[in-house]
């Protein structure tokens, strides 16, 4: 029995572009090369050399930060959100990846079972909050409720508008209690996440990272850029602000995440120089850094 094509006919920019997931050949339309899509302001990549290089003095500090947090039992939490591809898996692996996982983890919960359904939507992820001198992020967080469940039919329209409501008095009592507390979102090109799929389809060791939903979610990119526009205007609070990355280009984005954190705790041996300044064409704050996409 022959298998039944995934080829997609897609509007992108106005125009029909057809996206076949299986086939090994990248669209001639989406360009191997070009990170400039969506009107990112670089051409290209940032050099290899220089990233590895600042990276490395980032997470110097990034451990000493760290080891500050133990000293005066600081807590930390970073939400890491984003569309399928944007970089967050990598961003977190940059993050921790010399700390010590004693008291630096990562949470990525999976759907939740029969008891949590029955639970308030907020307990299963109040549980993997940190404790005294604990850094945590969230690989995807309480936010499925903003943006995945609404578009894929996760949860009803009564469901999401009183996620809408409830979230800026949930992390108000996050930040009260003393939490320093960072969301992330991660933006990226319709053709970049093409171009990631496609990379993750035929690679012999990330093609677990394709799911089937990220195939459904490939024709619903204005229904995630709707859902996204909403949460992000609903939820975006001076006590708990949305900081965002343009990620097309994932080694400025990184070292955007890295410097964003160090640049709003305070620690002992904090080298400012070291940490540099933000790139404004790459971070911003709140829904008027959305009109990049």
């Amino acid at each position: 029995m022959a298998k039944e094509s995934r080829a997609l006919e897609l509007n992108i920019g106005g125009k029909k572009r057809v996206f076949d997931i299986d086939d090994p050949k990248l669209p001639d339309w989406v360009d191997d090369n070009d990170i400039a899509a969506g009107g990112y302001p670089y051409k290209k990549r940032m050099d290899k050399d220089d990233y590895e290089k600042t990276l490395e003095a980032l997470q110097i500090q990034i451990v000493n930060m760290n080891t500050h947090m133990q000293d005066t039992g600081r807590r930390v939490i970073a939400v890491f959100e984003g569309r399928d591809a944007a970089g967050k898996g990598g961003s977190i692996s940059v993050l921790h990846e010399f700390l010590n996982p004693r008291t630096a983890r990562n949470v990525a919960l999976s759907k939740p079972s029969d008891v949590e359904r029955g639970q308030w939507y907020f307990q299963r992820y109040i549980e993997h909050f940190p404790t005294t001198g604990e850094l945590v992020s969230f690989d995807r967080s309480w936010y499925n409720r903003g943006g995945v469940e609404p578009v894929m039919g996760f949860c009803t329209p009564e469901q999401h508008r009183a996620f809408l409501h409830d979230v800026p008095e949930f992390e108000k009592m996050i930040v009260e209690e003393g939490i320093i507390f960072f969301k992330f979102w991660l933006n990226i090109a319709r053709e970049t996440q093409l171009k990631r799929f496609h990379d993750r389809r035929h690679s012999p060791v990330k093609y677990w990272k394709l799911s089937d939903i990220d195939i459904i979610g490939m024709q619903k990119w204005d229904d995630y850029t709707a859902a996204r526009d909403t949460m992000i205007s609903t939820t975006h609070s001076a006590h708990a602000p949305w900081t965002v990355i343009r990620m097309n280009d994932k080694r400025r984005g990184r070292l955007e995440v890295l410097r964003h954190i160090l640049l709003n705790v305070d620690y002992k041996g904090k080298d400012r120089d070291v940490i540099g300044s933000p790139d404004p064409l790459i971070i911003g704050t709140g829904p008027d850094a959305l009109d990049r996409d």
